[in-house]
């Protein structure tokens, strides 16, 4: 048995038998069981805050560069 402790997570892995060879991933596969637990399941990001655009929609427009300028003045 091997525990394993990960940034975010546990494996715990049981050595069913050692290769005799370095082979692929699918063949070291076959030579442990996975018995750890399953993960949590993850949270959604939270919505961002009003006015604020989404991660990757692109350059801001002219507009939005306005609106932009005129928070930073009032700031």
């Amino acid at each position: 048995m091997l525990t394993i402790a990960l940034e975010r997570r546990v494996l715990v892995l049981k050595v069913a038998a050692l290769g005799t060879r370095r082979g692929p991933f699918a063949e070291a596969q076959k030579l442990y069981e996975d018995l750890s637990p399953p993960p949590p399941p993850r949270e959604a990001p939270p919505p961002p805050p009003p006015g604020q655009r989404e991660a990757g929609a692109g350059r801001p427009t002219k507009r939005d560069r306005r609106r932009i300028d005129t928070l930073r003045e009032t700031d």
